[in-house]
């Protein structure tokens, strides 16, 4: 778990956490196309878009990691629409693209809690036992990164896997 720009890292994945036309947007989607240059987009135009819970894959562009898998969560509708279960699907799903790919290390920002509105309590509580059993049940990627950009979701990262270890 770090607290820091997604966009800065060095590892072989990033997670964007995408609108579903792929095409940017505002806060870490905006900031990963902002920094990674053209190519993304050009291989999102190519993609097509993406559905709420799916994820893809493009290069990283000139980004520091190789690659970013793109991911559209939920938009927080009061609990009712499934978000819960698409919210998870979205980091099963990039980890199993990152899996697929043999990648070694992915980083994800807190996917659907800024803008789209996804509790930020509600979100670390539902994908952190997820994580912690895909990391038991699988080898790779070998280094998973949690990215907060702010203070509150950082010390609720903390907090909740010093509960589940």
């Amino acid at each position: 778990m770090v607290q820091t720009d997604i966009t800065s890292l060095i590892v072989d994945a990033i997670v964007n956490a995408a609108n579903s036309s792929l095409l940017g947007g505002g806060g870490v989607d905006g900031a990963i196309h902002k920094a990674g240059g053209p190519a993304i987009l050009e291989e999102c135009k190519k993609i097509g878009g993406c559905k709420t819970g799916q994820a893809v894959i493009t290069t990283g562009g000139c980004l520091p990691a190789k690659y970013v898998i793109h991911t559209v969560g939920p938009v927080w509708q009061g609990g009712s629409y499934q978000e819960d279960q698409l919210l998870l699907s979205c980091y099963l799903n990039a980890l199993a693209i990152a899996l697929e790919k043999q990648l070694n290390s992915i980083a994800f920002p807190s996917i659907s809690t800024g803008v789209y509105g996804f509790p930020q309590a509600r979100a670390v509580n539902l994908i952190s036992p997820a994580l912690v059993q895909y990391c038991r049940e699988q080898s790779k990627p070998e280094k998973i990164i949690l990215v907060a950009f702010g203070e509150y979701i950082y010390s609720l990262y903390i907090k909740t896997f010093k509960e589940i270890q």
